[in-house]
């Protein structure tokens, strides 16, 4: 392919993965919302976001079977697609059952587009040799942080109605941008990805699937299950964050927005400089520093008295968590080749999965231990 392909290629995807992120982070700012108007209870809103996670592992099963057959860039334009449409069914429902039903729906658009333009994303990192990861990750975030900022701001004066649906508008113009550049190049065939990675990624010389040993399957696992805490935690600052500062901390709900944009503005710049941090100071040092303040954020961010050690608390698990992923699944790619990297993607969704009905039943509990 030619590099002025490969330039653009790159542009697009970090287009579609800033969109991604714009469209979430415009949904779960408008949690406390939706909550509101649907009355469910915190257990009850636990299970109806578990329909986001639901919908992201069933599709993850489909998804790289469209992807092998109709190829990776079309498939990311029409989930994206999908998902622009339905960030704007959420406040449209009045019950935790019907939430649960419409949020089943994003999710599968959520998990489409993610498993589509992740395969692009490492075919491209293939191609051009380089730990360019990082970078769309923290495309991202950014747009995250836009979308949570907006948020913020519209909070008080726009119904959830009128954002969410705003959103949409603004992410179908996108990825009509975006799609058009991403269809006008041919993606990336698998021969590409094998003589770029096929040392790492456990080829044979003859380009044959090469046996796995039990110490390398152990290692896959555990980069998943990093990736899984890792998934556990964005999901825990993006479910019930801004429902902690509106509900526990008494903050306004455009300020309550704040959070996951504190979150979200701090993972950007860790993942900004992740290409340095694992060039310079290693990916396993990266690992467990990332790991160590991740967790001391989340307990200053959960005990924290007042607004603003929550919101730094916030910002101090978004610094920490910044890399994990990415590094997770290079590791767990460069050891078993896509089979690696589908294992720890589907431990990454089990953490979503598990991780929003498990808080807000764990709230709920907390709650009526206090108030027995």
């Amino acid at each position: 392919m030619p590099r002025s392909d490969l330039v653009r290629l790159r542009l697009a995807l970090t287009l579609f993965f800033a969109l991604d992120g714009f469209v979430f982070a415009g949904w779960v700012v408008r949690i406390p919302a939706v909550k509101e108007q649907t009355g469910a209870s915190a257990s009850a809103l636990g299970l109806a976001l578990l329909g986001v996670s639901a919908g992201v592992v069933v599709t993850m099963i489909f998804t790289g079977r469209l992807c092998r057959r109709y190829g990776s860039h079309p498939v990311t334009v029409v989930c994206a697609v999908l998902l622009c449409l339905s960030v704007g069914l959420p406040p449209l429902t009045h019950s935790a059952l019907a939430l649960g039903t419409v949020l089943l729906v994003f999710g599968a658009a959520y998990g489409g587009i993610n498993v589509a333009f992740s395969s692009a994303a490492v075919d491209l990192v293939a191609a051009l040799r380089r730990p360019i990861m990082p970078s769309f990750h923290a495309a991202f975030s950014l747009g995250g942080m836009v979308g949570a900022g907006l948020g913020a701001l519209v909070a008080g004066s726009l119904s959830p109605t009128r954002h969410l649906w705003g959103l949409a508008a603004i992410g179908l113009l996108v990825t009509a941008v975006a799609g058009r550049m991403l269809m006008r190049i041919e993606p990336l065939v698998p021969a590409d990805r094998g003589q770029a990675r096929g040392k790492e990624a456990g080829r044979t010389e003859q380009g044959g699937p090469r046996r796995l040993d039990g110490r390398t399957r152990t290692l896959v696992i555990d980069f998943g299950l990093i990736a899984l805490c890792t998934a556990y935690g964005e999901g825990a600052l993006a479910d019930w964050g801004a429902l902690h500062l509106e509900e526990d901390l008494g903050a306004s709900p455009g300020v309550a927005a704040l959070g996951y944009s504190c979150f979200a503005l701090a993972m950007t710049i860790g993942r900004l400089t992740g290409t340095t941090l694992l060039e310079r100071p290693g990916r396993t040092r990266t690992l467990v520093a990332g790991g160590t303040i991740a967790t001391a954020g989340m307990l200053f961010g959960a005990l924290a008295p007042s607004l603003e050690g929550a919101l730094l608390g916030y910002a101090i698990t978004g610094i920490g968590l910044a890399d994990l992923f990415p590094v997770a699944i290079e590791r767990a790619g460069a050891l078993a080749g896509p089979g690696g990297v589908a294992t720890a993607s589907t431990l990454r969704y089990g953490g979503m999965l598990l991780g929003p009905p498990a808080i807000g039943f764990m709230a709920d509990w907390l709650r009526t231990g206090r108030s027995g």
